[in-house]
């Protein structure tokens, strides 16, 4: 078959067959006696093989290989099950990162929607309080404290609590110290410990995202879900990077909350002050 045929039966262009062949991925056909060059089914096979696993993921070199390695024979039988395979892990490791994406995204619009649809703070209350919530304040709600303290400064005033205290978490206070924060001298608190009002009760855990509802007065919500880096598997080292983890995605989202939050509260638009070009 000619070149516009083959490549009709292969799912492309004849541009794009001619590029395959270019590349070495296709060798090059043998030419008729009227100097056209012919195709065969073999050819025809490869190449579907090979968009096949290009649209996997794979090179048009390497596609070509293992297209080959497949259609002919020879070589290793397990290196094309071997390639999906990985293949399949990149794909999961893409997955993973668009749902973290997906969850950013989903946190920055709660955010949003809590700074100017909740409760705002009272006009030149000063500073503004939130409250961190997770089971133990022992890792997560003790880190956001931590990091909104640091960010804030004077500007907030930083509380943290759980349902069911535990010690603070040597692991969190290891993570903190690396960002310069000595939070040796932290403990752990009830909620009835903690004074209020607040403007904002964040929740890092599952279990206290309905405990928010129940704080006493008027306070906007978030729930920025966590996983419990204490229950990481692994060893130790793992479980200090859990704790790494969450102390840089909770500084992702801080970040957006501070400037929001701020600008929330403002009492006004801020004058703007022009240069008279003038003098």
């Amino acid at each position: 078959m000619n070149v516009t045929a083959a490549a009709r039966a292969a799912g492309l262009s004849p541009s794009g067959l001619r590029w395959y062949e270019a590349r070495g991925v296709l060798p090059p056909a043998p030419r008729a006696g009227n100097g056209y060059r012919t195709y065969t089914a073999r050819d025809v096979s490869l190449l579907r093989l090979v968009l096949t696993l290009r649209r996997l993921g794979l090179s048009a070199v390497e596609a070509g290989r293992l297209a080959r390695l497949t259609i002919d024979g020879g070589g290793d039988a397990g290196e094309l099950p071997a390639a999906l395979q990985r293949q399949r892990e990149v794909i999961a490791g893409r997955r993973a990162d668009l749902d973290w994406l997906d969850g950013e995204l989903r946190d920055l619009e709660a955010t949003w929607d809590a700074t100017r649809t909740g409760p705002a703070p009272p006009p030149g209350r000063d500073p503004i309080s939130v409250l961190f919530l997770c089971n133990a304040n022992s890792g997560r709600s003790q880190i956001g404290e931590a990091l909104l303290r640091q960010f804030a400064g004077e500007r907030f005033a930083v509380q943290s609590a759980g349902g069911a205290p535990a010690p603070v978490s040597e692991s969190a206070i290891a993570v903190l110290a690396e960002h310069g924060i000595d939070w040796r001298g932290a403990r752990s608190k009830r909620i009835a410990e903690t004074e209020g009002p607040f403007d904002y009760v964040i929740s890092l855990s599952d279990s206290m995202r309905e405990t928010c509802a129940a704080i006493p007065g008027p306070h906007s919500t978030l729930h920025w879900h966590f996983p419990d880096p204490a229950g990481a598997p692994g060893a130790a080292g793992d479980r200090l990077d859990a704790y790494r983890r969450i102390r840089d995605e909770l500084a992702l989202r801080l970040v957006p909350f501070v400037e929001l939050a701020l600008r929330t509260a403002a009492p006004g638009p801020q004058p703007t002050h022009e240069e008279d070009p003038h003098g």
